[in-house]
């Protein structure tokens, strides 16, 4: 059986990511598989999931102003959120219905561990995210993140997050 995949634009990710400019950190979701269907509900299926996406650095974003004027590098802090949007949808296939029902994503990052970053992040990258479902718990989700820029790594990271959906406020 062949194994959906998940391409997903700007429209797509902006309709499931709360985030907005300037902190909506990812360009576009290259895929989502996994070893078991993906809108299956059972939360033992979901370790395994994998998500790649794509983070394009340009020189107009906002934190290059003061990180560094001389010398632009992407904070590793911004790395690792990248890897925690990238890694929310993990959820997408088995909650967009929800959310186009008018529940709202619920991420929030819990714990980062491992964090290691081996090269610079400059304007003109275009950051790889892959991103692996290690664990989930309730709510808890556990992921093994790493950043590639043209093949090569830059960063790594562990990472903890709250993850569900809840309805919308007002809804």
């Amino acid at each position: 059986m062949d194994k959906p995949q998940y391409i997903l634009g700007q429209k797509e990710i902006m309709e499931f990511l709360p985030h907005r400019a300037p902190f909506l950190l990812v360009d576009k979701i290259l895929e989502i598989s996994g070893p078991h269907p993906l809108d299956d509900n059972e939360l033992k299926h979901k370790v395994g999931i994998k998500v790649i996406g794509v983070k394009n650095v340009t020189v107009s974003e906002p934190h290059f102003q003061g990180h560094f004027p001389q010398m632009p590098v992407t904070p590793g802090v911004l790395i690792v959120e990248t890897m925690a949007q990238t890694a929310s949808f993990a959820l997408y296939p088995a909650f967009i219905s929800r959310l186009r029902q008018g529940e709202t994503l619920q991420c929030l990052l819990v714990g980062v561990d491992k964090a290691r970053f081996r090269a610079p992040v400059v304007p003109g990258d275009s950051m790889r995210i892959e991103i692996e479902v290690t664990g989930c718990r309730t709510s808890i989700w556990a992921f093994e993140g790493k950043a590639y820029v043209d093949g090569k790594l830059v960063a790594e990271a562990s990472l903890m997050a709250n993850m569900g959906m809840t309805p919308k406020v007002g809804a």
